[in-house]
């Protein structure tokens, strides 16, 4: 079996592969203070729960943009994982393979890299990644499968609550269902109007500013966790992919055998 984890800066995902099948997946929070035996503790309950025998992972592949999180997952891994130390994702883990034409490519997130890889070998052509996190990341990949570069925007929940936090008699709402209208009858309607259908908005006017720098047609593909909710009021994304990055992972694993 296969261990895959991606740490983002606010939940971490972590699956089982068995061969190419997603045999059962996680979504827990990002504790930066954290060890690595309490790190064990919880995914041995929830290997556990799911009747899989820990003992059985016999690779592990991380990629991570929390570096304190670093030396607990790696820790984690030699002391409770009886395999060989994991494979951690960076630039150079797609060297021949996925050309990055950032001026740095160290400094692509592993996130965004292993992103682009899963898309490009599902839909083999132009695209737009957009994964929807703690920031909202833009990834351009060419037709010929390189990594062109992008844009970071704020999370729509960071967004969210920096307004909450700054205007004092805003009440939180939450951004599980977008309103009907755009034009809101009451202040929880117009909040929600606001930050969803805006976002929305920002989101389709990326989309459409990177089509202008790059003719060839552009297939829009979204993951993350508000990827749906975000999809039911945008314009321009085509597909929700809830296991890009899981899957990216998986197929990085196999090309670091």
């Amino acid at each position: 079996m296969l261990l895959v984890i991606d740490v983002g800066n606010t939940n971490t995902v972590i699956g089982v592969f068995e061969e190419t099948i997603l045999h059962k997946d996680w979504r827990i929070p990002s504790k930066r203070d954290t060890t690595a035996d309490e790190f064990y503790v919880l995914v041995k309950n929830l290997f556990e729960d799911a009747a899989i025998p820990l003992k059985e992972i016999r690779k592990t592949i991380i990629s991570c943009v929390v570096p304190p999180m670093v030396p607990v997952l790696d820790a984690f891994c030699r002391r409770h994982i009886q395999a060989p130390p994991p494979h951690w994702v960076d630039a150079d883990s797609v060297k021949g393979w996925m050309p990055i034409l950032y001026t740095n490519p160290s400094e692509v997130g592993a996130d965004r890299i292993v992103n682009s890889v899963a898309a490009y070998h599902r839909y083999p052509q132009a695209l737009i990644v957009i994964d929807f996190g703690t920031a909202t990341t833009f990834d351009v990949i060419s037709e010929a499968g390189e990594y062109l570069g992008g844009a970071i925007s704020p999370g729509i929940a960071i967004a969210a609550d920096a307004l909450f936090q700054r205007a004092s008699k805003l009440p939180r709402v939450a951004l599980f269902n977008p309103p009907s209208k755009v034009i809101g009858k009451d202040t929880e309607s117009s909040l929600k109007s606001g930050i969803i259908h805006g976002y929305a908005a920002l989101v389709d006017g990326m989309v459409e500013k990177i089509r202008e720098e790059l003719p060839a047609p552009l297939k829009v593909i979204a993951t993350g966790g508000l990827a749906p909710l975000m999809q039911a009021v945008s314009r321009t994304i085509e597909v929700v992919d809830s296991n890009l990055t899981l899957e990216g992972l998986r197929l990085l694993s196999e090309r670091m055998e």
